[in-house]
């Protein structure tokens, strides 16, 4: 990315490389790696190396930007940067960027800040579309199951927010399969544009093929995108002996802490990294292949802190074909038992 009269220009070739799927049946497209808004994109981020990860995203080809009301610290904050990079030059290019949002975490206090009511949602998005200075978003999920709000408010809600124009597609994050497959029935007779599901998936966490999502995703033709893809930095090469003292668990052990790095574990990501080598990867590239290698999942998030990890990143997609004892082997240290 350069800035030239006072404008920013992008690189040029940046479509050449990166592929992109089909969000399900939909004609949304998506690049095969998206970029995550999760961490790194606070109130405790600088604005130059924030602007400095977007444009290298952009660059490469990624072109979607994936946020939520509470990412941050603090809550917000991360849809406001998001905003501010877009009034710095970059929303001049809106129309090549897909931009999602979510609510369904705590957002704000009282009994309306929160959940999946359409109170809740409605509001939520306002306030989102306010931080970020747009006029819609491109994908608008519901961030999580909510038990104590019947189904069928929180899909009129969705359908709401793209029938008010401020919403072109709907999600849905951290569903089961079940659940989705009520709310994709209630979401197709509306002629809401449901397209895509959100949910945690790694080599270390098959969550989604135990719960049904993976394939119900797959047989109602609705796409998947995975979040914490590296297990939390797990599958990469930074644990290999240990806990560095510039980890995230050294530093924050909100989202992963010292009890998850066990012997065991330990011992299961050499034998992965040492599958990742005889494959000529990293095991960070290893672990993105694995993920898209069979084209039911659509496209994987990662996030970043460097400039640097966004291009490792992108470097998994040179080789997403796995042989039968590549799979049976990463199946074999990674579930054990499980996997007989």
């Amino acid at each position: 990315m350069q800035y030239i009269n006072g404008h920013i220009e992008p690189n040029e070739g940046r479509y050449d490389s990166m592929r992109y799927n089909r969000a399900g049946r939909s004609g949304l497209k998506l690049p095969e790696v998206c970029l995550g808004l999760w961490h790194n994109f606070g109130d405790a981020a600088a604005m130059d190396r924030m602007e400095e990860l977007i444009y290298t995203a952009f660059d490469n080809g990624i072109t979607h930007m994936d946020a939520a009301n509470n990412y941050g610290p603090s809550s917000g904050s991360a849809e406001r940067n998001l905003g501010r990079i877009l009034g710095r030059g970059l929303r001049d290019y809106r129309d090549e960027l897909v931009i999602s949002t979510k609510a369904g975490y705590p957002m704000w206090n009282g009994p309306y800040g929160d959940g999946g009511s359409r109170k809740y949602l409605l509001a939520s998005l306002d306030q989102s579309l306010e931080r970020m200075g747009l006029d819609y978003v491109d994908i608008f999920y519901h961030h999580r199951m909510d038990p104590d709000t019947p189904l069928e408010e929180t899909v009129g809600a969705l359908d709401s927010a793209v029938k008010s124009g401020k919403a072109l597609y709907v999600g849905l994050s951290n569903y089961d399969g079940e659940t989705m497959k009520r709310a994709a029935r209630m979401l197709d007779e509306l002629h809401c544009p449901f397209i895509i599901n959100q949910n945690r998936y790694s080599i270390f966490d098959r969550t989604i093929e135990r719960n049904g999502l993976k394939d119900a995703a797959n047989e109602l033709g609705k796409g998947i995108i995975t979040f914490s893809p590296l297990a939390q930095g797990l599958l990469t090469d930074r644990y290999l002996h240990g806990i560095p003292s510039d980890s995230r668990i050294a530093r924050d052990g909100r989202f992963l802490n010292s009890s998850a790095i066990t012997k065991k574990r330990l011992e299961q990501i050499r034998e992965l990294n040492d599958v990742a080598s005889h494959r000529g990867q990293t095991l960070a590239e290893m672990a993105l292949a694995w993920i898209l290698k069979d084209g039911s999942i659509t496209s994987v998030l990662i996030g970043a802190s460097k400039p640097s990890q966004i291009l490792d990143d992108i470097g998994a997609l040179k080789n997403l074909s796995f042989s039968d004892d590549e799979l049976r082997s990463i199946d074999r240290i990674s579930l054990g038992n499980d996997a007989e």
